[in-house]
């Protein structure tokens, strides 16, 4: 997708910029290049992980409870799951961002420990120092805008995640099932209603907690309250359907949004560009 196809329907001031596109050999690997001076992430989360730098400036982010401040020559990290905001610090940045698949990055792990990956690789820091990798990721980005090549694309980009997921994830696997009995049957419980208008009572009666107990306990195991979860899931359908060529205003019902304008709010806020650009035409 051009640049000016992304911002045609992109609700930007005339500082903000935002070119995204998919790299379909890389398991619809997405991408995007932007720099953002007044736009800011609402916390949202990904199925995928987020690997990228910062090209010039300086972003700021809260993940895992704490506030961190990116600037060129570092990688930055976010594992899927993980909640996460974003937004400019000072004059704003400008950055080169990927979200590959889980797994995408375990057939990696595979292949550079010739075993089995019986768990989920976990980077534990989300900001590290590496000036040569991030020049190499920055170079490998700008491949995958061009065409043709791509014998060169799969060098540049493979050996980039294989060197951060060698040096930076250690082949650290997360633990899963560690939320709370209560929390995991509200969450289950979501992610089959999550088209319908869920009320709090209802799902504190299917956790067994109280309302507020439910929220507490919720936030204290996710990072997010029950309707940002909510909000955050029916995003993540929204994307997959606007990534399989589904028109928004379809979109929007069919995810549990009250109207296309809801459905561009929170996507807006947590993917950084409309639904009518992410969408595959």
């Amino acid at each position: 997708m051009s640049q000016s196809e992304a911002l045609r329907r992109t609700e930007l001031t005339a500082r903000d910029r935002v070119a995204f596109w998919r790299a379909p050999r890389f398991d619809s690997l997405e991408c995007l290049s932007a720099t953002f001076r007044t736009h800011e992430y609402a916390q949202h989360t990904h199925e995928t992980y987020v690997v990228g730098t910062i090209v010039t400036g300086c972003e700021t982010f809260r993940v895992r409870g704490e506030r961190h401040y990116a600037v060129p020559g570092e990688l930055c990290f976010v594992n899927p799951d993980e909640v996460h905001d974003g937004s400019p610090a000072e004059d704003g940045y400008s950055y080169r961002m990927t979200y590959p698949s889980q797994a995408l990055m375990i057939g990696l792990v595979e292949e550079l420990t010739d075993r089995p990956c019986t768990g989920t690789p976990f980077f534990p820091a989300p900001i590290v120092r590496d000036p040569q990798l991030a020049e190499r990721f920055v170079a490998a980005h700008r491949r995958l805008g061009e065409t043709g090549d791509s014998l060169g694309q799969d060098e540049a980009l493979l050996g980039v995640y294989s060197e951060a997921l060698a040096r930076y994830a250690r082949v650290v696997v997360r633990p899963t099932g560690s939320e709370p009995s209560a929390v995991r049957m509200a969450i289950d419980y979501l992610e089959a209603h999550y088209r319908s208008d869920v009320s709090l009572p209802e799902l504190a009666g299917v956790a067994g907690l109280s309302r507020t107990g439910l929220i507490r306990a919720f936030r204290d195991a996710t990072g997010l309250t029950p309707h940002a979860w909510l909000t955050d899931r029916r995003v993540r359908a929204a994307r997959a359907a606007l990534a399989a060529g589904e028109a928004p205003s379809d979109v929007a019902l069919s995810c549990g949004f009250y109207d296309q304008s809801h459905l561009n709010r929170a996507f807006k806020a947590r993917v950084g560009v409309t639904p009518g650009a992410y969408r595959v035409r």
